[in-house]
């Protein structure tokens, strides 16, 4: 079977094809306040160096960001768009120097290409691992143990049970008052599962850095990742006698847009996403990918630390706003407490050098910014899976992510140890990986949302917390029993540690 896989953002580790479908029956600023090219001097400087996409992060207010987009333009900068919400503006410029001039101006107190393939490359590092098709006779089986309530695929959703979500849609399916944003490849909205939950108007593509709202905008094109599909799917199927079941079926879900046709995540669309879930009553984001180039983005360096700079304003905006922020730990096993990580995959949009980062001050992001929710990931019987990251004072919970069913076999009458769940055409597949489990968390968090409407966010994360099941450090961790231990779990003095952070999310508490 093909190795795990890094990436979150794509067709991530071990998904497999349910070979089951079903029959259906212009460019829009957003939010932001949008000062485009034609706010700055008619005149720009001209280089014919490679096309790059920058992010220069301005001090000061909107006077300030005035300023700097004439200097932008004296540096051979285009101003494609400018949140003036997070002082963040997103540039394309062919001058070879611009970062290193723009970081000159008076008013600009970072700035950095968000690449390092020009604009007109798209470099394809898809991954699509381990296929499997579970036959249409297997699904009939599934659904001919289904019991009264049950959509026809839950018997094979045994992580609804793991987090106790069975028995909260015994309670409630959550408000349709609250909004789930899918930050990520896009969602198909015309799914039968998906559909009566879909909310267009707080959905966009934000690929190119800003926010385009044209109908069906936010879906996949054929031909890239349902990544975002299956994430929907696990946050807010509707319980309507079709397929399967969300962990808050009754919640609203918006597509936002964010990964280009390659599968890959830059800056830009990262903060146009962000601040479009923030302006537009979206009250949890699930993100369920890293930002490219960098799987870790340093400090020490002047591009990646305008990179981290530009997407923690964006964060904390939405926040501010009341979006509580969820996101993946990651699929390198790497405890990210270490002293050291070794990256071989960045930057993974040209040629990756391998370096060693310092996981204190190069940081996977979103997920490692200051006040997201970080979810690592656990299989069906309850463990660490395989491939999830961890780390003391890093994971805040933990949830099911699914893993290789040799090493974690569910409970009949499941069959699979991976997370079932909606893919693109009206099917259904599995996929493996902390994509899966951070969907887990965001719908728990919707279900707390909706019993609690006037929480703020950091109320909303502290229930949270408060209510995870504790998960006591599995030491020692072998995980395919082959008498090596393959990750050490450090205990905190808090009850959390290293492997589940407060504990597995539980559903039931959070709508009690």
């Amino acid at each position: 079977m093909a190795h795990l896989g890094s990436r979150r953002g794509r067709a991530l580790a071990l998904p497999v094809g349910l070979a089951l479908t079903a029959s259906l029956g212009f460019l829009a600023p957003g939010a932001a306040s949008a000062a485009e090219l034609s706010d700055a001097p008619a005149t720009v400087a001209s280089f014919s160096g490679p096309k790059l996409s920058y992010v220069v992060n301005v001090e000061g207010g909107r006077w300030t960001a005035d300023s700097v987009r004439k200097s932008i333009a004296a540096a051979g900068g285009e101003v494609v768009i400018s949140y003036d919400q997070i002082g963040v503006i997103v540039v394309h410029s062919q001058n070879p120097e611009f970062a290193k001039t723009i970081r000159q101006a008076r008013g600009v107190l970072s700035a950095g290409a968000t690449r390092t393939a020009p604009l007109s490359v798209q470099s394809d590092d898809s991954v699509d691992e381990g296929a499997q098709t579970l036959s249409a006779a297997e699904a009939k089986a599934a659904a001919a143990a289904a019991t009264d309530g049950q959509d026809p695929l839950e018997p094979l959703q045994w992580d609804l049970p793991a987090i106790k979500a069975d028995k909260a849609h015994e309670k409630t399916l959550g408000s349709s008052r609250v909004t789930v944003g899918i930050i990520d490849t896009g969602v198909d909205d015309t799914h039968p599962d998906l559909a009566p939950n879909f909310d267009a108007s707080k959905s966009a593509n934000c690929v190119t850095g800003v926010a385009n709202t044209t109908a069906g905008s936010w879906r996949p094109n054929k031909g890239e990742s349902d990544h975002g599909t299956h994430v929907a799917g696990t946050i807010g199927a509707a319980k309507n006698g079709i397929g399967i079941t969300g962990v808050a079926p009754g919640v609203k879900l918006a597509g936002i847009k964010v990964a280009n046709p390659d599968g890959f995540f830059y800056t830009e669309a990262v903060v146009c996403g962000f601040v479009w879930a923030a302006d537009h009553g979206v009250d949890i984001t699930n993100n369920s990918y890293y930002t490219d180039p960098w799987m870790f983005a340093c400090k020490n360096d002047e591009d990646q630390k305008a990179l981290i700079e530009a997407v923690t304003r964006a964060t904390r905006y939405a926040e501010k706003k009341g979006t509580v922020n969820v996101a993946a730990a990651g699929n390198s096993k790497f405890d990210l407490a270490a002293d050291k990580i070794t990256d071989t995959t960045s930057p993974n949009d040209t040629t990756a050098v391998p370096r060693d980062v310092d996981p204190s001050e190069c940081f996977d992001y979103p997920s490692m910014l200051p006040g997201v929710v970080t979810v690592s990931a656990t299989g069906a019987k309850g463990l660490k899976a395989s491939y999830s990251n961890y780390g003391m004072g890093v994971i805040d919970v933990a949830a099911p992510g699914g893993d290789r069913t040799e090493y974690q076999t569910p409970d009949a009458p499941a069959v699979n140890g991976r997370i079932l769940s909606t893919t693109v055409d009206g099917g259904y597949n599995y996929k493996a990986g902390t994509s899966m489990a951070s969907p887990h968390t965001a719908g728990v968090l919707a279900l707390l949302k909706s019993t609690h409407p006037n929480a703020s966010p950091a109320a909303l994360k502290a229930l949270l917390y408060a209510q995870a099941d504790e998960h006591a450090c599995t030491n020692p961790y072998d995980i395919n029993a082959d008498g090596v231990v393959d990750a050490v779990c450090q205990d905190g003095a808090d009850k959390r540690n290293g492997f589940y952070g407060a504990g597995i999310v539980d559903a039931l508490a959070a709508v009690k």
